[in-house]
């Protein structure tokens, strides 16, 4: 594989940062097999959708998010980084009890619009049915070939009960459960102040089961609250 210019290695890196649990060298081969060595912003240029489509690990990938991936490639989408990301707030250990922790998969600002296994970082809330707030902004590091890319992910939220991202593999979603968090998905996205105002709403009123659970309601408790929730 010949050298890459820094405009090339930066498209390719944002490219596969927008794609469900995809390696930057394995989009970058992906795309070096449709238009061939060196790998130019000039051959990048010219990449059409309906080509992009044609890698088999592409194969399953829906396709707005080929689209948005290939705004990257073709280097149209570059000018929106970076951005400013929110402000963190002080939290100690013990203050807002009864609060849990939730992890929110996030290319943006405070918006939930990432994959689990690509998200540039994970947004860490504190939440409670009076207040979320920000505590910490996580960033992946760099994988070792040899490691386990979502593996070390779900280890770095793993303080956390609650994971919510617009998408999640699988074998990922296994991981994470194991790592003790309940993954939600959000196709759609949405800003995290909003969606984490429902779940304040849902600690308030009457948790359904699985949010008893993550809030450590005993077995009886959960049984109640999801008969209050019927009646």
């Amino acid at each position: 594989m010949t050298g890459l210019s820094q405009d090339v290695a930066l498209r390719v890196a944002l490219a596969a940062r927008t794609l469900p649990d995809m390696e930057v060298r394995d989009l970058l081969l992906g795309l070096i097999s449709l238009v061939g060595e060196p790998l130019t912003t000039a051959k990048l240029n010219k990449l059409r959708l309906a080509k992009l489509k044609r890698l088999e690990i592409l194969a399953e990938t829906e396709e707005s998010y080929l689209k948005e991936a290939l705004g990257f490639i073709k280097g149209r989408s570059i000018e929106r980084e970076p951005e400013s990301l929110p402000e963190i707030e002080a939290f100690s250990k013990g203050e807002m009890p009864g609060s849990i922790r939730v992890a929110c998969a996030s290319n943006s600002g405070n918006n939930i619009d990432a994959h689990f296994g690509s998200c540039a970082r994970f947004l860490i809330f504190q939440i409670s049915s009076e207040e979320a707030r920000l505590i910490d902004i996580r960033v992946p590091g760099k994988v070792p070939e040899d490691a386990d890319k979502n593996a070390l992910r779900a280890e770095l939220i793993a303080d956390c009960q609650v994971l919510y991202t617009i998408s999640i593999g699988g074998p990922a979603a296994a991981k994470v459960v194991r790592a003790g968090l309940h993954p939600i998905k959000l196709p759609q996205g949405g800003e995290a102040p909003q969606v984490l105002r429902r779940l304040r709403e849902a600690i308030a009123d009457s948790p359904p089961p699985w949010l008893a659970k993550v809030m450590g309601y005993e077995p009886e408790e959960r049984i109640r609250f999801r008969e209050g929730a019927q009646g």
